[in-house]
């Protein structure tokens, strides 16, 4: 635990973060809204595809198990959960030197930079107060693109969680990144509606750096 590490940081590290491992499930619906989401996304990647990807916040690896269907590029995860992660190594959902113990608001890579760099469903869960500094994180750690899949907001809030309080923060994540990074520029965004797609009422956002 490092002086950086946030109660947030340790909610997932600890019992809620280990339970929500043991929720979660690699089924053929949780997938195929995945691999759905991520046909979308690359899409608007097409003319320069990333070589190297890396989730920050991955759990049991959903969108990474995608990705190994949809893309050579090589994969990368910061993820704070021990749990999880003995299942990405388990599953050999990408080599134990491409994984790291970390947070979005403190790790570090064992490469330079990744081509492409993204979370989904992991800034919702960061305070408002860290939510610069870890956004800061991810766009030093990406060369290219950035894509940020969260539950949107026109307007900060903070949700109940599962009877906890401070643990969601729901707000407009896209106008977050354009305002407080001018280098990006935005080449697609859509809506993942959960009668359909199973994917949780969740907004995406694909950015490049200029």
């Amino acid at each position: 635990m490092t002086e950086k590490e946030t109660d947030q940081v340790k909610f997932w590290r600890g019992d809620f973060g280990n339970e929500y491992v043991d929720r979660n499930a690699v089924d053929l619906e949780h997938m195929k809204g995945r691999l759905a989401l991520w046909v979308k996304i690359f899409q608007y990647l097409q003319g320069d595809p990333p070589g190297s990807i890396l989730e920050v916040g991955p759990n049991i690896g959903l969108n990474l198990r995608a990705m190994n269907l949809l893309t050579p590029a090589s994969l990368y995860a910061v993820e704070p959960n021990e749990k999880a992660r003995q299942v990405l190594l388990e599953d050999k959902i990408l080599p134990a030197e491409n994984l790291v113990s970390g947070f979005a608001g403190d790790y570090k890579l064992p490469c330079d930079q990744v081509e492409l760099a993204f979370t989904s469903g992991v800034l919702i869960h960061i305070h408002p107060d860290d939510l610069l500094q870890a956004c800061t994180n991810i766009h030093a750690s990406s060369s290219k693109y950035i894509v940020c899949n969260e539950y949107f907001s026109d307007k900060p809030e903070a949700i109940p969680y599962r009877g906890h309080d401070d643990k969601l923060f729901k707000r407009d994540f896209g106008a977050f990144w354009l305002d407080n990074f001018p280098d990006l520029k935005l080449l697609g965004y859509g809506f993942e509606w959960k009668v359909v797609t199973g994917m949780d009422n969740a907004t995406w956002w694909v950015f490049e750096k200029k």
